[in-house]
């Protein structure tokens, strides 16, 4: 389909690719939105509930899979649920075009299609990418590594969790993902498609490549966003090989937009566009800075905040040596964000807790995020470097002296930036 919008008559070719190009993306585009178009989550909501009904029926019935389709909204969009639905656009693009083929056989071109497909795409894949781009640049996707990244053992994270550490740690490297991300927005302007796509693919390959190789449930939308952005590209895919593989010069064409029929069309259309734009970089902007105060680097943190190792380690009155298979010993208490709590013990399992703290008291109350039963009072003392408390946890006492950590305690977190470098200090 190259030069589809200068090209007087399509090939056959180019019109059944052309028809799948358009049925599977504006299928995609339609349920897989993300909520990326204002609003479209509203619209949404009823077809998605019959959705939720279909495809475990469909998957069950049909399908015949081994296990129940339960799973719809989990943080991931890589579920049985999400690659299901890929299935259903997959077939419904195969048996659309072959219908759409059949009865439309005369049609010589489809450029205002071609140009409102396009459209379609260029918003989705803007906005999608202006969103990601903020929570980078904003430092809300990846936070810095917290207590709990820095005491655990690289053998003993998820790849993800391992590429999360890896972008966390650089605000730097953030800012300059969330710059290219948000680059995508030269994809809403005409002159700029061109430029603008070959940026994203830049970007949204490198995300589809990290996606990939650490297993990061978002595969699904990022080989998406690297086929769409194919598809915009495909129109000077031939002028950009002949430019950089052969020296020679080109003229990009601009993508032609159609003639309204009236006059009041245009200007509403670029009102339109300006309003989306001052809606997701406005208000994305200003939830993003709202969420960083919930939960990103500017959230509150606890009134203790800090790292415990626990040196010295009583029950009963009987002292509990260190011993890395002991179930019940502790090893480590994590005060981080305000309202919660972790105790590690010495076999790496962890327990997880809500937390109140009273300072002049000297008591912190831990209650369990399981079970609002399971709730204990550790009575502190805290100077500059020591830590120790006592507590009766089910008629058992437990006495406790800690060593306190801060971040800057950990050399990943303390080496810093250096021009010179006399040796790769690679630890």
């Amino acid at each position: 389909m190259n030069q589809i919008s200068s090209t007087p008559k399509w090939s056959l070719l180019e019109k059944i690719a052309f028809r799948l190009s358009f049925i599977y993306f504006s299928l995609f585009i339609i349920i897989e939105n993300n909520s990326v178009f204002p609003f479209w989550g509203m619209l949404m909501q009823k077809p998605n509930e019959l959705l939720h009904q279909f495809i475990p029926w469909f998957s069950k019935h049909i399908l015949h899979l081994s296990y129940d389709v339960t799973v719809f909204v989990s943080g991931s969009s890589d579920t049985t649920y999400n690659y299901v639905i890929i299935f259903l656009i997959f077939i419904s693009t195969v048996f659309g075009t072959a219908i759409w083929s059949v009865f439309d056989r005369k049609r010589q071109d489809y450029k205002k299609l071609y140009y409102w497909l396009s459209v379609a795409i260029r918003f989705y894949i803007a906005l999608m990418l202006i969103n990601y781009g903020l929570v980078k640049i904003i430092k809300i996707q990846f936070p810095s590594p917290n207590f709990y990244r820095l005491i655990e053992a690289y053998g003993d994270s998820s790849p993800m969790g391992l590429a999360w550490t890896f972008l966390g740690f650089s605000k730097g490297y953030n800012i300059f993902m969330g710059i290219a991300e948000i680059s995508a927005v030269l994809l809403l302007f005409r002159r700029t498609l061109t430029i603008g796509a070959i940026i994203t693919l830049s970007a949204v390959v490198n995300v589809m490549a990290v996606n990939y190789f650490f297993d990061i449930p978002v595969k699904i939308l990022s080989t998406h966003l690297v086929l769409m952005t194919l598809f915009l590209l495909q129109r000077d895919f031939k002028k950009l090989i002949g430019f950089f593989f052969t020296g020679k010069s080109i003229t990009l064409s601009v993508l032609e937009q159609p003639i309204y029929k009236k006059n009041w069309l245009k200007p509403t259309s670029r009102i339109l566009k300006g309003l989306i734009l001052v809606y997701v970089l406005v208000y994305g902007f200003t939830k993003v800075l709202d969420s960083q105060k919930i939960y990103g680097e500017k959230a509150p943190k606890s009134a203790l905040y800090g790292l415990y190792e626990i040196v010295h380690f009583e029950k009963n009155g009987d002292t509990i040596p260190a011993n890395i298979y002991d179930t019940e010993r502790w090893r480590y208490l994590i005060l981080d964000r305000a309202g919660s709590a972790q105790i590690h013990k010495m076999d790496k399992t962890g327990l997880y807790f809500k937390s109140e703290i009273d300072t002049l008291k000297n008591q912190l109350r831990l209650t369990s995020h399981r079970d609002s039963r399971d709730t204990f009072i550790l009575n502190y003392k805290k100077t500059e470097h020591i830590f120790s408390f006592e507590t009766i946890i089910k008629s058992d006492t437990i006495k406790a002296r800690c060593k306190i950590f801060k971040k800057e305690d950990f050399l990943l977190m303390k080496r810093g930036f250096n021009w010179v470098n006399e040796h790769p200090f690679n630890r």
